[in-house]
């Protein structure tokens, strides 16, 4: 963790006690195209929806080291540098777990862009997502739950 660069402005919260925050990662590649996986159809959490690598923040860990475990469990891949905070939302899922806090960041990665090391029991496909893309990860989501759409967006300098 101490080898990540986190760029100058980088605000990165610090939870209150009993909040719940999630962090997510929005990895681009040498073209410019956000990286996102699909979540299994039996997931409790947004079934079958395209999703940026990320979850929930540990009790004791900073956001940080969460962000680097979650890309590291999920892709295979090593944290090296946290660019930007794309933004901070709030939001509750259906899942019964009460209001969670997420932190979004563009980050820089090392490892293998071409082969992540997905956790197939929990993602059924992955793809990278350019301006031409971006309609992709609109598919069978109501209007309220366009945030992985929109941080794509924001992260590859499109907004449609």
């Amino acid at each position: 963790m101490s080898s990540v660069i986190v760029d100058p402005g980088v605000e990165v919260p610090v939870p209150a006690r009993g909040e719940l925050w999630t962090v997510g990662a929005v990895i681009l590649n040498r073209r410019g195209e956000a990286f996102a996986q699909k979540r299994s159809a039996d997931r409790r959490l947004f079934p079958g929806a395209w999703d940026i690598v990320g979850g929930h923040v540990e009790p004791g860990e900073t956001l940080l080291q969460a962000l680097a475990r979650e890309v590291a469990e999920e892709t295979g891949w090593r944290l090296r540098r946290v660019r930007t905070l794309l933004g901070v939302t709030a939001w509750t899922g259906d899942d019964g777990g009460g209001l969670r806090h997420e932190a979004d960041y563009l980050v820089e990665v090392d490892g293998d862009l071409d082969r992540p090391a997905l956790e197939w029991s929990k993602h059924s496909a992955y793809d990278w997502f350019g301006p031409a893309d971006l309609h992709r990860l609109t598919e069978d989501r109501a209007p309220g739950e366009l945030l992985i759409h929109d941080l794509i967006a924001r992260a590859t300098g499109r907004t449609g």
